[in-house]
């Protein structure tokens, strides 16, 4: 099987950073929507998109905390969204489509990582829910300020895809939880959800890219066990990087989902998974972790997934 799958020679590489992929871009007149906007590298996102001209509104759980770690940016505006609570979400999307504004970009960057097993709404699993669920009822709530100025979608998927597709005869982790596998299982959706939300908006001139940002040290490593950081050889017995060079800066890191949403290299392009500031390659049969699998670029897989995610979320803007 042909894919588009293949890098086209960005110039840009793992060690860009977002002032290097914005060099020479003006956005002054954007308006972005980075949910996450306020802490790691959805931080890092805000402060470089606001830098190059572009006024950002950051959704927040708790929006006295995002406005504190936003002092001393221009050009942001915060707002009321919790990803779990689709009532939330509709909340949000309808004061915003009230402020009679498009969107030129909205970047994805919200997400949950192994945390303890968590049940949301209806007893959703916590990581495909905030991750996924919750974002894919908000881009499509916000499909009718998306459409008129052709603007891009950037869902902030992760390496962590590799380990597990959807499990579609247990999606929510009703028979044994596992939290790598579920953050895998969401992460897999993040890249499903770009793949055929471009297949239906392409023709509008609205776009959608899926990447990994890297590995960074965030808070998203919260409920990560200091015992599992040093299994993982990411840290040592006294708290210290093992192997610095295997970790992004903030700004590195965020570089990934900044081209995504701004670069005219991508202009023509969309339903890819992107990594290092390119596009991603297959995933190789070695196991390593790089590179798109084909279960999260599979379009029936895709289409199948924003069929349920419209049932369960009751939201679906190209339905006919």
């Amino acid at each position: 099987m042909t894919t588009a799958q293949h890098k086209i020679g960005s110039g840009f590489d793992a060690t860009s950073t977002t002032d290097d992929v914005l060099r020479g871009i003006d956005l002054s007149g954007k308006l972005s929507i980075v949910t996450g906007g306020y802490s790691g590298i959805g931080l890092e996102t805000t402060r470089a998109l606001t830098r190059a001209g572009a006024r950002v509104v950051v959704p927040a759980r708790r929006p006295a905390d995002a406005r504190g770690a936003l002092t001393g940016v221009s050009g942001v505006e915060v707002g009321e969204l919790d990803l779990a609570d689709l009532e939330s979400v509709r909340g949000f999307a309808e004061r915003f489509l009230a402020s009679g504004r498009t969107i030129d970009f909205v970047i994805d960057s919200a997400g949950i990582m192994a945390c303890p097993e968590t049940r949301v709404g209806p007893g959703w699993e916590a990581q495909f829910a905030v991750n996924h669920l919750g974002h894919f009822a908000l881009v499509n709530r916000l499909w009718p300020v998306l459409e008129p100025g052709g603007a891009r979608v950037v869902s902030v998927s992760s390496g962590g895809h590799h380990m597990s597709g959807i499990r579609w005869d247990d999606i929510q982790w009703q028979q044994g939880y596992d939290k790598w596998q579920a953050y895998g299982q969401a992460k897999t959706a993040n890249v499903l959800f770009a793949v055929h939300l471009d297949r239906l908006a392409k023709d509008s001139g609205v776009r959608a890219f899926a990447l990994h940002p890297g590995v960074i040290i965030t808070p998203l490593l919260r409920h990560v066990p200091d015992e599992e950081k040093v299994e993982f050889g990411w840290f040592d017995e006294d708290g210290e990087l093992r192997n610095p060079e295997l970790f992004k800066t903030p700004q590195q890191g965020a570089a990934t989902q900044v081209w995504a949403a701004t670069s005219p290299q991508l202009a023509d392009l969309g339903g890819l998974y992107l990594e290092d500031c390119d596009v991603a390659e297959p995933a190789p049969a070695d196991g390593e972790m790089r590179g798109v699998k084909d279960w999260a670029t599979d379009p029936e897989q895709a289409a199948r997934l924003w069929e349920l995610s419209a049932k369960l979320t009751g939201v679906n803007a190209f339905a006919v």
